[in-house]
């Protein structure tokens, strides 16, 4: 039980004066991309029936759902937030698809409703912490097609809204021990094309609430949760795991420079795709007119999820935010890839359908790096008309460690987002968003952000 003491000491043991201001800065990135996605994702398709179906469950009004309003259970709260933070697929993640923040900031929300008012130092430590061992928990695991947003990324939610409720020693220990038994997803949700891909969002935010209420309630959990002869480690490591790689720096130094933030509102399999035919249009000046073909060449991690024929199904923004070719011929068309390009009026344009026939997708073994999922690379060769061939080799995308977005690209993504949708908050209200969340160490009480985010739109 070593590393499981050591993450719940860490969890609660640490302050806000004592991270260094480069995770606290990724968190605010977090929360602002997030907010953005919640507000543009709030009337995609799934959001409104999950939001309905919790409002029948009824029960006491412990928390707010974001743009509508409505008042229910912590839990039921917790679920339509993230649901509606998913649907446009522009939250934060991290290969090898782990999504952390669509979660961990509707929990820290409504933990921080539950608790009565929170601060802005408690509220940003509890995120920055519960990211940390998440990410450390990640390096080591080995997925085999479950999603790791349910299987790993549910600690983080978890440590953060049980710091916020001041959870002690057992009852944390017991929450994340609860968490390990809690949803498990896979990527044949995304393969298939479901909206099972947001409400999974929001499942692993619900049983995350339900585990932190349990586990103060009493309920305990598996105590060698990750180090136990069926624990995590073995399961998701197959028993071939370093603690002292996991914890090394523990409290002292964080891993939040290896989350990212998409430029394009599709998966994180597309973005070097989508880099790479834009880049080439950029320097050579290509269109859609002299494209005769184009491969592309992605690992074969990638090409499961996403590299498959393009086809439109019963959810075609699911199919269209999975699939290089519709990614690749969307930017070709339209010289960007934009939140209103997978709307379903874009997705179905004949110009598509045919652009998508000169694109070829295929897996690259040698493009894999040392650990399954964790290489974006793409390789593209673009054939043009006139006979002319040109080579493009994206190894990190936009967005990505070693590559990453400007804050001002940041802010620019939460406009886009909030100005997407059919319930838009207030304008006057995204530059007091803004305002808050980047002098969030500040906030008395990180509740007063709850009714800048409420939609005027009935």
């Amino acid at each position: 039980m070593v590393l499981e003491k050591q993450f719940v000491d860490f969890i609660l043991d640490g302050r806000l004066e004592d991270i260094p201001q480069e995770p606290v800065g990724v968190i605010k990135d977090m929360i602002m991309n997030n907010l953005g996605a919640i507000v543009g994702g709030a009337t995609s398709e799934g959001c409104g029936t999950v939001l309905n179906m919790a409002k029948e469950w009824g029960g006491k009004e412990e928390a707010t759902v974001l743009i509508y309003g409505d008042r229910m259970p912590a839990h039921n709260a917790a679920l339509v937030n993230s649901t509606m933070a998913r649907a446009l697929d522009i939250d934060d993640h991290m290969p090898p698809g782990m999504h952390i923040g669509g979660s961990a900031l509707p929990v820290a929300l409504a933990a921080a409703e539950l608790a009565g008012g929170c601060s802005g130092k408690e509220f940003l430590a509890g995120l920055v912490l519960g990211f940390d061992m998440a990410i450390r928990i990640n390096s080591a695991s080995t997925y085999n097609g479950f999603d790791p947003s349910g299987v790993c990324g549910i600690f983080a939610s978890i440590a953060a809204g049980g710091k916020i409720l001041r959870l002690n020693p057992e009852q944390m220990w017991s929450a994340l021990a609860l968490g390990f038994n809690r949803p498990i997803q896979t990527f044949q949700s995304i393969v298939d094309g479901t909206t099972a891909v947001r409400v999974g969002q929001g499942l692993i935010s619900q049983a995350a609430i339900s585990c932190i209420q349990m586990a103060q309630k009493g309920i305990t959990g598996p105590k060698n949760f990750l180090e136990g002869v069926y624990g995590y480690f073995h399961l998701y490591a197959g028993d071939k795991y370093d603690p002292q790689a996991i914890t090394a720096g523990l409290g002292e130094t964080f891993q939040l420079d290896k989350v990212s933030f998409k430029i394009y509102p599709s998966c994180g399999n597309t973005i070097s795709s989508t880099d790479a035919i834009l880049g080439l249009m950029d320097e050579q000046g290509l269109t859609p007119e002299n494209v005769a073909g184009i491969n592309v060449r992605i690992t074969p991690y990638a090409h499961h999820m996403v590299g498959g024929q393009f086809k439109i199904g019963n959810n075609p923004r699911v199919d269209a935010q999975f699939s290089v070719q519709y990614c690749v011929a969307n930017a070709l068309l339209r010289k960007e890839s934009l939140i209103h390009h997978f709307d379903e009026s874009y997705i179905k344009d004949p110009r598509i359908t045919e652009l998508v026939k000169k694109i070829h997708v295929a897996p690259d073994p040698s493009l894999e790096g040392g650990r399954q999922g964790l290489s974006l690379r793409a390789d593209m060769d673009v054939a043009t008309t006139q006979g002319d061939t040109y080579h493009i080799s994206i190894p990190i995308p936009s967005g990505f460690p070693g590559n990453p977005l400007s804050k001002e690209k940041i802010i620019k993504r939460f406009k886009e987002a909030a100005h997407y949708g059919g319930k838009p908050v207030p304008e006057d209200n995204l530059e007091k968003i803004t305002l808050f969340v980047d002098t969030l160490e500040k906030a008395e009480n990180v509740c007063d952000l709850i009714p800048l985010m409420l939609s005027s739109h009935k």
